[in-house]
């Protein structure tokens, strides 16, 4: 496994474990389960994981730490709090459920530009005063969009950007994957810690897995790539990518027959813009949501093209 600075505070391994992934949004596995796999993961060097408030799933990462050394294990978590009352909600909240007594970085969740991080500011000064007193490590944002990534340069309060980011430039809401890499570059030039996500672009890129994932790692402003893994080959396949390895036939063969489903989450506002794109008439809006016929849907993915909200992905 390859390891990397996360400032002053320890080394983080390349892969960070996108536990979305493990969530009840994407996954009914039992908890038990996904511990192994979290544990199946750290025993092969992943000693980084993601979450958030909106996952729901604070529950498993106290399972997967209760028998290890908290220092050894570097959580990143996020909300939508917007002031000081919202914050010490999601802080408490996430501190009670995971039973720890820190969390390594704290992030405002999808953030759309500076404008925005300034609207959420009496959050983000509580968020201060928790990083004052070791409550949390690192303080940073999440964004599918190329203007936050930009904005954020002139916040030294951002340390941790959690940009989208895949060969196809899936889920960027405001422009190309070459912009969103050129900001990219200028933050990591201003001292922010690169945190990648969506390597896969929500499941559309799995029919070329290992240029997605290489397309990613090339990029050496990145830090660390954050990916969602339900099965232990995934995790195996994703580990052999970074480290430049053949996958095994047997790996590749249960990967390719895993079932895959498109799913769209809740979030889903109904514009429509996915059913026009459609050529399979797959999709169709219901109750101001989108609706998936699997006995149409050819997985082609053409439909998150269109997605503004990024709420269609494969699973």
């Amino acid at each position: 496994m390859e390891y990397i600075d996360l400032f002053d505070t320890g080394k983080v391994s390349r892969i960070c474990y996108g536990t979305l992934s493990l969530s009840k949004l994407q996954n009914d596995n039992t908890v038990a389960n996904n511990v192994k796999l979290l544990n199946y993961a750290y025993q092969k060097g992943v000693n980084f994981l993601d979450t958030a408030e909106l996952y729901d799933n604070y529950s498993l990462l106290r399972e997967f730490l209760k028998d290890k050394k908290r220092e050894d294990i570097f959580i990143s978590s996020k909300s939508y709090a917007y002031d000081k009352k919202t914050a010490d909600y999601s802080i408490n909240k996430a501190l009670k459920e995971m039973n720890t007594e820190y969390i390594d970085i704290f992030m405002l969740h999808e953030l759309d530009n500076g404008n925005n991080f300034l609207g959420h500011y009496k959050a983000v000064e509580r968020f201060l005063e928790y990083k004052q007193k070791g409550i949390i490590k690192h303080f940073g944002i999440s964004t599918h969009r190329i203007k936050a990534v930009n904005d954020c340069i002139k916040y030294k309060e951002i340390e941790i950007l959690f940009p989208i980011l895949n060969i196809k430039g899936i889920g960027i809401q405001d422009g190309t994957v070459d912009e969103m890499i050129k900001n990219i570059k200028l933050a990591k030039n201003n001292n922010k810690f690169i945190l990648s996500m969506k390597p896969y672009g929500g499941g559309h890129l799995i029919n070329d897995t290992k240029k997605a994932f290489n397309y990613v790692k090339n990029i050496k402003e990145v830090d660390s790539i954050a990916v969602g893994m339900r099965t232990k080959e995934e995790i195996d396949a994703n580990l052999l990518y970074l480290e430049g390895k053949k996958i095994p036939s047997e790996i590749t063969e249960k990967l390719n027959t895993q079932q895959r489903k498109l799913l769209v989450s809740y979030w889903c506002k109904g514009c429509g813009k996915c059913v026009e794109r459609c050529t399979q008439n797959a999709l169709s809006i219901k109750d101001n949501k989108c609706h998936v016929d699997m006995n149409k849907c050819v997985l082609c993915s053409y439909c998150a093209d269109v997605c503004d909200e990024f709420c269609i992905k494969i699973i």
